[in-house]
């Protein structure tokens, strides 16, 4: 009885929480006329895909979702590898003002981005990296959450892996790639994940760095539906369903790592 309780509980608070997710794709297949009737309808009295049609015919949406994916792809991997491998420094190698390095750098995260904003801009305006999708994926590359979840997970690992490896004659490269790379791929896993979901929803950076309509992503033209006496809900509701799919196949694809990896990097300090 308390298994069947409990999975009832679990089935109601998922309901919970899809539910507006589900109301989203519900609704994108309502027709304009049917999204603000009384009384509220669930499921659509006459289906149709007019929305999505007029969504990917309003803009050059082929380009925008290009932009996103490569901006997120790129920058996902820039921040796995760099979180990593400053993750392994801080957590097996031992040198003065190791843990000061290491606290200084979880300290940023009480900085929030519109107080160093300007000078990124100012800084990315002299490197030419501006109204450029490498001018978003750049700056945030290095993050102190991911490196402190990366340290924290390769504190797990026993250092008897990498000295019998020491003494085999390994390189320190090739210990990263082939020891700490396999026994890190929950850690790996949590980060893409983390990584590729907030440079998939970055509106605000990109809005300040890009200036030309055809390197714009996919936040900023679904803004481009809000105007200034009207919105076009429809169109929205169907933009914003396309948007949301790379972010379930990536969460699908990695979701079996993702809790191993946030309660394996909690277990040691």
């Amino acid at each position: 009885m308390n298994k069947v309780l409990k999975y009832i509980l679990l089935i109601v608070v998922s309901g919970i929480f899809l539910f507006p997710i589900l109301w989203v794709i519900i609704s994108s297949f309502k027709p304009q006329s049917e999204l603000f009737t009384y009384p509220l309808t669930i499921l659509p009295n006459k289906a149709t895909i007019e929305n999505y049609v007029n969504a990917f015919a309003s803009g050059d949406f082929i380009t925008y979702y290009t932009n996103s994916i490569f901006v997120s792809i790129v920058a996902t991997l820039l921040t796995i590898t760099i979180n990593v491998m400053a993750g392994y420094a801080l957590s097996k190698f031992y040198f003065r003002g190791r843990d000061l390095i290491f606290y200084i750098m979880i300290s940023t995260l009480m900085i929030p981005l519109q107080a160093i904003m300007i000078p990124i801009f100012l800084l990315l305006k002299k490197l030419g990296l501006l109204n450029s999708l490498w001018g978003i994926i750049i700056p945030p590359a290095a993050t102190p959450t991911g490196v402190f979840l990366a340290r924290q997970y390769l504190q797990t690992i026993p250092n008897s892996y990498i000295e019998a490896a020491r003494m085999d004659g390994a390189s320190e490269l090739r210990i990263f790639l082939s020891i700490i790379v396999p026994l890190a791929q929950p850690i790996i896993a949590t980060i893409a994940i983390f990584s590729f979901m907030w440079r998939w929803n970055d509106f605000l950076w990109p809005f300040i760095v890009i200036s030309s309509k055809r390197k714009m992503t996919l936040q900023l033209a679904l803004a481009n539906f809000v105007g200034q006496f009207q919105i076009n809900w429809g169109n929205l509701l169907a933009m914003t369903v396309v948007t949301m799919i790379p972010m379930i196949v990536v969460f699908l694809a990695l979701q079996r790592y993702f809790v191993q990896g946030l309660s394996a990097g909690g277990v040691k300090a």
